[in-house]
Parts: structure tokens; sequence; C-alpha cells
């Protein structure tokens, strides 16, 4: 399985909180939690071989491969059984634009339909990883927000269908030593 999935799936899921302007999200350091379900086991067999090469690593590789994370604008934590955590920055000016940082690897199209209280449902389409998805965000705060997200991909050459949960909120206006992600070049 291609590992840029599962870190597209954890930078579209900041991404997509991004759409609504009528809220605005705080800028600083995010966590995001996911919880990852496939049909075939795949997704999560994955991610738990991850999270056990990270772990088994010496500290010095592991410290290497955490600080090529932070160039890159993220940090990646355990998530548990098919899960993962993963923090990113949002710059004041990403806030002001309504841009979430998002590390697609590919032409990505999102569309928002109109927020209906303190929540808004989006549906995206990417090239690479070759994937589509629905899903609703509901906004908790601007420090907080949850979401549900069906995800359609492929995985060894066939479609696999996603069910993903995550949860983000706001640590601190300090990001620390996780760099933000530069926007791509439109």
């Amino acid at each position: 399985m291609n590992p840029n999935i599962t870190l597209t799936a954890a930078a579209l899921t900041l991404a997509m909180a991004a759409g609504a302007s009528a809220q605005t999200m705080k800028p600083g350091l995010w966590e995001i939690h996911n919880k990852m379900q496939s049909g075939s086991g795949e997704m999560e067999k994955a991610m738990a071989d991850m999270q056990k090469q990270m772990a088994g690593m010496p500290p010095e590789q592991r410290k290497q491969m955490q600080d090529m994370m932070g160039k890159q604008g993220m940090a990646m934590g355990q998530g548990g059984a098919g899960g993962m955590s993963v923090k990113m920055c949002m710059t004041k000016e990403m806030a002001e634009r309504n841009e979430m940082p998002a590390q697609q690897q590919g032409d990505c199209k999102t569309t928002h339909s109109p927020r209906s209280g303190n929540t808004m449902k989006f549906a995206y389409t990417c090239a690479q990883p070759p994937s589509s998805g629905e899903g609703q965000i509901t906004y908790v705060s601007d420090t907080a927000y949850t979401m549900k997200m069906v995800t359609t991909t492929t995985v060894k050459g066939k479609a696999e269908k996603m069910n993903m949960d995550a949860s983000g909120k706001w640590l601190s206006a300090d990001c620390g030593n996780v760099k933000p992600i530069a926007s791509p070049k439109k």
C-alpha cells in the first residue's frame, strides 16, 4: 500500500475543515486524530506496520524521521488500531484566507455545500493517489471540529472503500518545530 494514501487522508481531513468561511479556525498547531476502517483491512494493517516500524527504530533514526516529517509540516503520533494522529501548523495568513495546510500528492478538487448551523457537507476527488469521497464536518468551535468521511481509493490495483472518523483540536498558537506546509502552486 502507498503510505501517501494515509498521509493524504490525514491532510485532507484538516483541509476539508477550511471550507466554511463563517467558521474561522484559529491559527497555530493543530492535532488531527483519524480513525480509518477499510473493507479489506489492508489500510489498518499498513498503518499498524508503519507504527510498529517507527516504534522499532533506533532513537537516532526515529528522530531523523520526525525531523523530516516536521520539515514537511507534519508530526505523526500514535492513533491506536486503524488510527493515526497528525500535528499540522496553520499560519495566521492561512486562517484569514480559510486555507488549510494540505500536503496533496496530486490535483485535488473539493466542493462544499452551504453550511447548515454548525455543519457542512463536502465532496472531493484527487488524481494522486486516485481517490474520491464525501463527508460532513461539525464545527464545535474555532478550536475544534469532528468529521465523518467515506473515501474510495485504489489499494494494490483494486478499489477500496474506507470510512474515516476524525477530530481536530487546536493545541497552541506556537507550532514549535512543526513548520507550515507550503500552499500548492496554482
